[in-house]
């Protein structure tokens, strides 16, 4: 159960800072941010049959609330993606260095982000320019690497602290 929560925190940690590369990015160049997480949520929704406009909202509120969700599930991602590696890190995935679990981290939140987008068919990442595949993949780098440092700090198996006992 602390290997999923480590994981589940480390996660979390992760999530902050892809957040905060992909804002620092937008604030440097300018650029909006996307409208493929909304759009998912609001796809996800219909599928659903859940309608986002209550009685009398406008659709102002309706793109907020597909907005709103569309966050929550990249956060839910984020933290999932970090529990399944508290899981496997200390096992499986023991020997692993860090840099190259979070690579593996960074392809897993991504595959998890990309793939509903893809199959849902709000967008194709086939047909994403270089610039729009670095604006996804490099704050996704920087979680993975963020998520397997965390964890490796948070998990110090057998009482010890950076491979020493203490």
């Amino acid at each position: 159960m602390t290997d999923l929560l480590h994981g589940i925190v480390s996660g979390a940690v992760g999530t902050a800072v892809l957040n905060t590369v992909t804002y620092l990015d937008m604030a440097v160049r300018g650029r909006p941010s996307s409208s493929v997480p909304a759009d998912t949520a609001g796809k996800m929704a219909d599928l659903a049959g859940v309608t986002l406009a209550a009685e009398g909202d406008d659709s102002e509120k309706a793109a907020s609330r597909r907005e709103a969700i569309g966050a929550l599930l990249g956060y839910a991602t984020g933290f999932a993606v970090g529990g399944a590696y508290g899981l496997l890190r200390p096992g499986g995935l023991r020997g692993v260095p860090r840099w190259l679990a979070g690579v593996g981290l960074a392809a897993a939140a991504t595959g998890s982000t990309v793939a509903p987008y893809a199959a849902l068919g709000v967008s194709d990442p086939r047909t994403w320019p270089a610039k729009s595949w670095a604006a996804d993949i490099i704050p996704h780098l920087c979680y993975g690497w963020a998520t397997a440092a965390a964890f490796d700090a948070l998990h110090r198996p057998n009482g010890t602290r950076h491979g020493r006992k203490r």
